[in-house]
């Protein structure tokens, strides 16, 4: 759904951090932006901005948008309305937002699901982190997802696009043995029976170690 460029107009990183600085909730920048923060360079087009939240504070972002802005929940290929004071259950992860009379949508919302003060993977919950340990913050003050737990969703997806490959080898050269590590174990804990970046993730590895 969000790669129809048509229909959005994403509000800057910037007005992102304003907006959400005002808020009293945990959020951080995600999707390839966050990958571009972590990188301090813009690497490639974004066509959208994604945030994410916890589960658990999902609702303070609804009280805090509900007035000015309009907000739906994906489910299938599906937009539906989010309602007021509606809880949403672990189906609904996404919510697209866009200002009232407006017909372009403005950001994305990833709602993360947790357990006590630790972050899952929902494609495989075994796959945990404490939520103290799944962000960074940018030089100008901006939060992001780090750049193994982006690049696991990324990977992590049943249909892998170009731009998710173009973003693993814009990353890969900079991340240390500690978030490469932690990807390709992720990953393997996904797919037992093997992954397309768990080679090339282990061959840098390797490649690193031979060139010190």
């Amino acid at each position: 759904m969000n790669d129809n460029k048509e229909v959005w107009k994403p509000l800057s990183i910037n007005e992102i951090h304003n907006m959400f600085n005002k808020i009293p909730l945990q959020w951080w920048i995600a999707g390839g932006l966050a990958l571009d923060l972590y990188l301090e360079r813009t690497t490639r087009e974004h066509g959208d901005i994604d945030i994410v939240i916890l589960r658990s504070e999902h609702l303070i972002l609804q009280k805090y948008l509900y007035g000015d802005w309009e907000m739906f929940k994906a489910s299938k290929g599906r937009l539906i309305p989010w309602e007021l004071e509606e809880q949403l259950d672990s189906q609904f992860d996404n919510v697209w937002v866009k200002k009232k009379s407006e017909t372009t949508w403005a950001f994305q919302v990833m709602i993360l699901d947790t357990e006590e003060n630790h972050w899952i993977y929902k494609r495989n919950d075994t796959i945990r982190r404490s939520i103290e340990d799944i962000g960074l913050e940018s030089y100008s003050g901006v939060p992001y997802l780090k750049p193994e737990i982006q690049l696991l969703y990324k990977g992590g997806s049943s249909f892998i696009r170009e731009k998710d490959i173009i973003d693993l080898t814009n990353v890969l050269p900079v991340m240390s043995d500690e978030y490469r590590h932690w990807l390709i174990d992720s990953l393997n804990i996904q797919y037992p029976n093997g992954h397309q970046w768990i080679d090339l993730l282990n061959s840098f590895t390797v490649k690193q170690f031979n060139d010190k």
